[in-house]
C-alpha cells in the first residue's frame, strides 16, 4: 500500500472516530435539548429542541401545554431538523401537535420592591401549574438551564414543599453553574431566595396576559 494510500486511510479513519460521534452527540443534544422529567405525567423541562425533537416528545409524553421562557423570542422559529435551514414558529408548531401554546418572558422587578412584590412571570406560572387541565406541562428557554432552572425551581418550592437551598442544588445538579447561585443573581433572589408559597396574585397575572 502506498503511503498515499496509508495517509488516506489512517484520515478516514479519524474523521469516523471523532467527526461521526460528534456529529451524532451534537444531534441527539439539539434533537432533544436537555428534555428532563421534573414530576412524571404532570412537568417536563428542556431547552428548544428541533420540530422533530418537540413531536417525538409530545408522542411520548402527551404534552398539553408548552411554555416558552426566551424573554427575547415571543415566538421563536423552530429548526424542523437538525439538519437544514427549514423552520416554523412555535406556536404553529403546538397547533400541530394538539398543544397549547403560552409564552411567559421571566421577569425582574427593582431590588427596592423585592418581598412585598414578585415578577409577574411567577404568578402566570402558577395559574397554568395550578389547574390540571394543562397537564403535562412542558417549559423551555434557549438551553434549558436558567430561565427553565429558576421557574422549575419555584415549581419545586410551591408543589413539592422544597426549601431553597434544595432548588439551587438541583439548579446546580442541572447545569446552572456555581457561581450564577448566588444572591448576587437577581434570578436567583427574586425567584428562589425570596419566595413565599401559597401566595396567588390574579389582578397581576390578567394583566399579563
Amino acid at each position: 500500500m502506498s503511503a498515499v494510500c496509508r495517509w488516506t486511510c489512517g484520515l478516514l479513519i479519524a474523521a469516523l472516530v471523532t467527526v461521526v460521534p460528534t456529529v451524532r452527540y451534537r444531534w441527539v443534544y439539539t434533537h432533544s435539548k436537555r428534555l428532563r422529567e421534573v414530576e412524571p405525567g404532570l412537568f417536563y423541562r428542556s431547552g428548544q429542541m428541533t420540530a422533530d425533537g418537540f413531536a417525538e416528545a409530545a408522542a411520548r409524553l402527551h404534552f398539553r401545554t408548552i411554555v416558552n421562557l426566551q424573554d427575547e423570542y415571543p415566538d421563536p422559529d423552530v429548526c424542523v431538523h437538525y439538519f437544514g435551514k427549514a423552520t416554523i414558529k412555535e406556536s404553529e408548531l403546538c397547533r400541530q401537535l394538539g398543544a397549547r401554546y403560552v409564552y411567559i418572558p421571566p421577569d425582574l422587578i427593582s431590588r427596592r420592591r423585592v418581598g412585598p412584590y414578585r415578577p409577574e412571570a411567577i404568578d402566570r406560572f402558577l395559574a397554568i401549574m395550578d389547574d390540571p387541565v394543562n397537564f403535562p406541562v412542558l417549559i423551555h428557554c434557549r438551553a434549558g438551564l436558567h430561565r427553565t432552572g429558576v421557574m422549575a425551581a419555584v415549581y419545586r418550592m410551591e408543589y413539592d414543599h422544597w426549601t431553597p437551598y434544595e432548588a439551587i442544588e438541583e439548579l446546580k445538579d442541572n447545569g446552572f453553574g456555581e457561581w450564577p447561585c448566588s444572591s448576587a443573581n437577581d434570578y436567583i433572589t427574586q425567584y428562589i431566595l425570596a419566595y413565599k408559597p401559597g401566595i396567588r396574585n390574579p389582578e397581576r397575572i390578567v394583566r399579563g396576559q
